[in-house]
């Protein structure tokens, strides 16, 4: 007899939840994303209401080329972290992750408490789903500590956890924990093989698709 096959949430939950009820009228151009994806949880470049970007050009491409860092660096090693079963690899990729965020700290405005300053910009939108999982998914999973008091570490992480967009596309933390078991748990994931582009590129090696 077969193991039950372990199901998935398929709607958000909590604030998200709301926001996406809000958000479901009908319009000419819709988005669809499963409801724990951190990539639809991003926020538009769109200047509707706040600019993301400074107006002068140097601080849009210092922006950017940190938005770059972040999807480069951060993001495949939040789960290489998150999908290493050896215990002594985890906390080497956990270093990695953590090397690439202190680097992205070194580029950020000093008292902030955003990248670039009091306001949330782009650079803040592009790492914020990956912030709010290392508390939701990589802490309960991994091990992964909070950030030390004090530090333009944890003050950053904190205006991102408690910023009202972030919150407002965010939802319970039990949808995270059943969600990336997935890839927490080798024996699930073997079970369901090439389901996920993330989990194929990065288990071999490359980049994100």
């Amino acid at each position: 007899m077969s193991a039950q096959q372990k199901s998935y949430h398929t709607k958000a939950t909590g604030a998200a939840a709301v926001t996406a009820l809000n958000r479901s009228a009908e319009t000419n151009l819709k988005l669809y994303g499963s409801c724990f994806c951190p990539f639809v949880q991003r926020l538009e470049d769109l200047k509707l209401e706040t600019d993301l970007f400074p107006p002068d050009p140097k601080s849009r491409a210092h922006c950017r080329l940190w938005a770059d860092h972040i999807n480069r660096n951060i993001v495949p090693n939040f789960y290489r972290v998150l999908q290493e079963q050896d215990p002594q690899k985890q906390v080497e990729h956990a270093q990695e992750l953590q090397d690439a965020f202190n680097l992205l700290m070194t580029a950020a405005h000093p008292s902030g408490p955003y990248f670039m300053g009091t306001q949330i910009s782009f650079v803040d939108i592009q790492a914020a789903p990956w912030v709010i999982r290392l508390t939701r998914v990589l802490k309960p999973y991994r091990g992964w500590p909070d950030p030390d008091e004090g530090t333009r570490w944890a003050s950053w992480v904190t205006a991102i956890e408690t910023n009202e967009h972030v919150l407002a596309t965010t939802s319970t933390d039990e949808l995270y924990l059943d969600s990336y078991q997935r890839y927490a748990d080798l024996a699930v994931a073997e079970n369901r093989p090439n389901t996920s582009q993330v989990a194929n590129a990065i288990n071999s090696g490359r980049g994100l698709p």
